[in-house]
């Protein structure tokens, strides 16, 4: 008769956790701001007030810490441990990944009631997040590069030239407006699908990004 007992394991290590909730915050941030940006209200009781201006001081501000966070992921992509590997991200280039993309396309498609055990991100999540960093890049590059134009002839101005040579201004506010909604979309799927996976496996999914460890279940004789 098998019984079932579950190892604490330690999986997403401290600056990883740390560039999660940057990011978590910096997206607050940048959104309420943005919205603020996007459709300017009369917060101050007087044009002295620079309201505006210290919103849009904040979203800088953010945007910065956000930029910094994201390129730090990539580099911890070459130097953290297996679960942050840059090679979670392609699941399909090992039979292995493929066998376990396979498994969670059929669970989230109702096909099978059995919860892949997975320890770290589970290969449809990281090929997910692969479309969300290129989302953050899009993001940042039209953000710098609106950002610039406040010095054209500015090193940053001068860096993202070949922005100014594909996109208009227009064109760079609809498609920086547009990646906000893409991430909110992520956001409420990222959210429940944790949540989710938390119930169904016991492992601590949620929990981990505070810890650091989750739960995972060994079956014994």
């Amino acid at each position: 008769m098998s019984d079932v007992c579950k190892v604490k394991q330690y999986v997403w290590e401290l600056p990883l956790r740390w560039f999660h909730w940057i990011n978590v915050l910096a997206i607050v941030i940048l959104s309420g701001t943005g919205f603020l940006i996007g459709h300017p209200v009369t917060l101050g009781s007087t044009p002295s007030d620079y309201a505006m201006g210290w919103i849009r001081l904040i979203h800088f501000v953010a945007a910065y810490a956000f930029t910094v966070s994201v390129a730090s992921r990539v580099v911890w992509a070459f130097i953290g441990n297996e679960h942050a590997s840059w090679r979670a991200f392609f699941p399909m280039y090992s039979a292995k990944g493929r066998e376990k993309l396979r498994h969670m396309i059929r669970y989230y498609t109702l096909q099978t009631h059995e919860v892949p055990e997975i320890v770290g991100h589970n290969p449809l999540a990281t090929t997910a997040y692969f479309v969300l960093f290129l989302i953050y890049l899009g993001m940042i590059l039209t953000g710098f590069a609106m950002y610039a134009t406040h010095a054209p002839g500015g090193i940053m101005f001068k860096s993202l030239g070949f922005m100014y040579s594909h996109f208009t201004l227009q064109g760079m506010r609809l498609a920086h407006h547009l990646g906000m909604w893409l991430i909110f979309g992520f956001v409420i799927n990222h959210i429940y699908s944790a949540w989710l996976m938390d119930i169904k496996e016991h492992g601590g999914e949620i929990s981990s990004m505070f810890s650091g460890y989750k739960f995972t279940v060994k079956k014994g004789e």
